[in-house]
């Protein structure tokens, strides 16, 4: 059975979480929670999050062992950007772009 969880809107940009993802895809649960512990990236924190949330769902939602979860599928989708802009040179300005992820893990029981 298939479970997923996702954080919306993370304050990470979605080629730096992508980064985090391409470690722990295909690995199990805990094991990805150990990788994304010594992780050292800023992203690793949200992705850990979300993997947790997963295993929970699974356990609590459709009763399944957390030992037997493995990370199915993991991806970062791009969320909303929000537009600043910095003064520059001769009273023009330049857009400063501050983009986020939409993080889904999906976990899995079988193979």
């Amino acid at each position: 059975m298939d479970v997923k969880s996702t954080a919306k809107t993370v304050r990470y940009t979605p080629r730096k979480v992508r980064l985090v993802l391409d470690l722990i895809r295909g690995k199990s649960v805990n094991e990805a929670l150990a990788i994304l512990k010594f992780t050292p990236n800023h992203a690793a924190d949200a992705v850990a999050k979300v993997v947790k949330s997963a295993a929970a769902n699974a356990t609590h939602n459709h009763q399944l062992v957390e030992e037997n979860l493995y990370v199915k599928a993991c991806y970062a989708d791009e969320g909303i950007t929000l537009k600043r802009y910095m003064p520059r040179a001769k009273g023009s300005a330049s857009a400063i772009m501050k983009r986020t992820s939409h993080i889904t893990v999906v976990v899995s029981d079988e193979k």
